[in-house]
């Protein structure tokens, strides 16, 4: 449904992006992560054919968004980070007028502008002026232009910056319920929101693509090991001594423990579960088990490391 193929934008001589390749299938909802001025609104909006690319190509639901830039606009809804809103109408009117330009037929028009108004949650304001608005409510006025034609194609750029936590989670929710009948791209730096929503990811860095793929893939392609947390009351160097004993383990970390107890993050071969072994042995050492849990990778903590591990790469050498 979405198809890059080294996408270059150059502004002057610098490279905002640069030989950006990726795809989204049809129906998933794909999250594109990275850093500020990684390059993610630059390439969305060649995708919604705001401006054009300098090299590479790109096609949305299966047209060039270059030479026809019209057919893509048809079939797409677009939420760019800063809503370009007409502040001088009011919600429902302007709803109506967006409808229109995409052409909505008349006869389906009152229907779609009444259903995105309740599922963005602002039919409670749609008489009134968008300029009078909160920062929350445009948000949300945005994200209902873009849905209201009932595009095969989502673009949508930080679509819960402003909101509150209770509007996030109900965007949210909007937002994944779209999954199979309509294909989502998504950006934002809210990267557990991600997590809940999105089957896949998508993370650039410095202009280029640096991993992209499932997120359980990405965590076992980044993280090949298996964590476990342990607190133990027993005398905290003996306690690290007999966990690194243990065969698989490869490193204990001290965590802050409390009551007299010492807290651990285990770190041991994905493919052996050692919270049996360390069971025994605290029952051996009639060491009193407060805690044994396994711990799983974030989202986050695989971004972090993708994006340190490109720029310790680029440092330069001394």
């Amino acid at each position: 449904m979405i198809e890059v193929e080294r996408l270059t934008k150059h502004y002057g001589p610098v490279a905002a992006i640069r030989d950006v390749s990726f795809s989204v299938a049809p129906g998933q909802i794909v999250g594109f992560l990275g850093p500020n001025g990684a390059g993610k609104s630059t390439t969305m909006r060649i995708l919604a054919c705001f401006m054009p690319a300098s090299s590479g190509r790109a096609r949305v639901a299966g047209h060039d968004v270059l030479n026809e830039s019209m057919e893509v606009r048809r079939r797409i809804g677009y939420l760019p980070e800063n809503v370009p809103l007409y502040t001088d109408m009011r919600v429902a009117p302007y709803l109506d007028f967006v409808a229109e330009v995409k052409g909505v037929p008349r006869s389906d028009r009152k229907r779609r502008v009444a259903d995105v108004m309740d599922r963005c949650m602002v039919a409670d304001v749609q008489n009134r002026l968008i300029g009078k608005l909160s920062k929350g409510y445009r948000q949300r006025v945005g994200l209902a232009q873009a849905i209201v034609s009932d595009p095969e194609v989502l673009i949508l750029d930080e679509p819960t910056i402003g909101l509150d936590p209770k509007q996030i989670t109900e965007i949210r929710s909007l937002i994944k319920s779209l999954a199979g009948q309509h294909t989502v791209i998504l950006s934002t730096h809210i990267l557990p929101e991600v997590s809940m929503v999105c089957s896949g990811v998508i993370i650039i860095n410095n202009g280029s693509i640096v991993a992209q793929g499932p997120i359980d893939t990405l965590v076992e392609q980044f993280f090949p090991t298996a964590r476990v947390e342990v607190e133990i009351v027993g005398p905290a160097p003996a306690v690290r001594e007999r966990i690194r004993a243990i065969a698989g383990v490869l490193s204990v970390q001290d965590l802050a423990g409390a009551n007299g107890a010492g807290r651990f993050m285990v770190e041991a071969a994905r493919d052996r579960d050692v919270r049996s072994e360390i069971f025994r042995m605290a029952a051996q050492q009639r060491w009193e088990l407060l805690e044994l849990k396994r711990v799983g990778m974030t989202l986050e903590e695989v971004f972090i490391r993708i994006v340190a591990g490109e720029e310790s790469e680029e440092a330069p050498r001394s």
